[in-house]
């Protein structure tokens, strides 16, 4: 029978880590297959790991490394052909095991993620930030990389491109999976049924701090893959950045003919970025609620950018 590893990596998630750890396990029995629970705890100060083991997890600690880092403890560790990479804080559909298998047994892809939606209760904002992504006008999505918060793949691939890049603080894994697709792996996403994401931000702090921390990484992405692709959002938010303080300035020093003109390109710039994400989604709503975010994504992007030249990374804050 198919063996599947399921490897979460989880800090701090004792509100979450029973609702996740039961529905990857309804997953496999819904599937028909064999499922080893992985739960690689980075030192944990609440009763998460108790939790879990409670409801038969290994739990193996690790104090104090990087997800990364975790992420690899959990595929030396783990004995199944198939590799699901899972986060703490999402809570999978039944069919998530019997579709991802599926598609890699008919060749759809080789690295396979669901899309990602957020309960009601989310704010407004974080509902927003996480709808972008969720597509629903085709039912499987060609990707550049995928995020690994909801992954399974073939355990060979590991062998092909190597695990998580240990280095970096947050970035990893797009990384991984860029690497991936190097190495000839095809990633898809499954936009239905989507997964349920719990730790959505519940306040703007959380939701600032976590698009600082994200960006963070952008420095070492950049000096390893040399891409267009990883430089181009870099660019922009320096481009917006500046726009924003030549308009600022040229403003309060009375130059209202240039600071203006600085000004509204520097709004156009993430209402673009708005429009592409929400072409498919047909919802003006959408559109106008992500204009905002996009244009604080941008600047924290570029603060994020300035912070790694100096070789300083913000710390991930609390999760929801």
């Amino acid at each position: 029978m198919t063996l599947v590893s399921i490897i979460i990596p989880m800090y701090n998630e004792a509100r979450h880590i029973e609702r996740t750890l039961r529905a990857a396990r309804l997953a496999a029995d819904h599937a028909g297959i064999c499922c080893e629970l992985l739960v690689m705890d980075n030192g944990s100060q609440d009763n998460g790991p108790a939790l879990a083991a409670a409801l038969g997890a290994s739990v193996i600690s690790y104090p104090g490394i990087v997800v990364g880092a975790l992420r690899n403890r959990g595929i030396a560790a783990a004995s199944g052909d198939y590799l699901a990479f899972l986060d703490a804080d999402i809570e999978v559909p039944l069919d998530w095991l019997a579709l991802s298998l599926d598609a890699i047994a008919h060749q759809q892809g080789d690295m396979v993620a669901l899309s990602l939606t957020t309960p009601a209760a989310a704010p407004w904002f974080a509902h927003t930030w996480q709808a972008r992504n969720h597509l629903t006008h085709v039912p499987v999505r060609d990707m550049q990389w995928l995020s690994v918060c909801n992954v399974v793949l073939k355990r060979e691939w590991i062998s092909k491109a190597g695990g998580f890049d240990e280095q970096l603080q947050s970035g990893e894994d797009k990384e991984f999976s860029l690497r991936l697709r190097k190495a000839g792996a095809k990633l898809i996403c499954l936009t239905h049924p989507p997964a349920l994401h719990w730790g959505y931000e519940g306040s703007w702090r959380e939701w600032i701090g976590k698009e600082l921390w994200r960006q963070g990484s952008n420095v070492q992405l950049l000096q390893q893959e040399r891409q267009w692709r990883v430089l181009r959002f870099p660019l922009l938010s320096i481009l917006c950045w500046l726009l924003t303080l030549y308009g600022v300035l040229g403003c309060i020093w009375g130059n209202t003919w240039s600071g203006l003109p600085a000004l509204s390109m520097s709004l156009a710039l993430p209402l673009l970025l708005s429009l592409r994400q929400t072409r498919w989604h047909r919802d003006p709503l959408l559109t106008l609620r992500l204009w905002p975010l996009h244009w604080l994504r941008l600047h924290l992007a570029a603060v994020a950018l300035l912070l790694g030249l100096i070789r300083y990374q913000a710390r991930r804050p609390e999760r929801g």
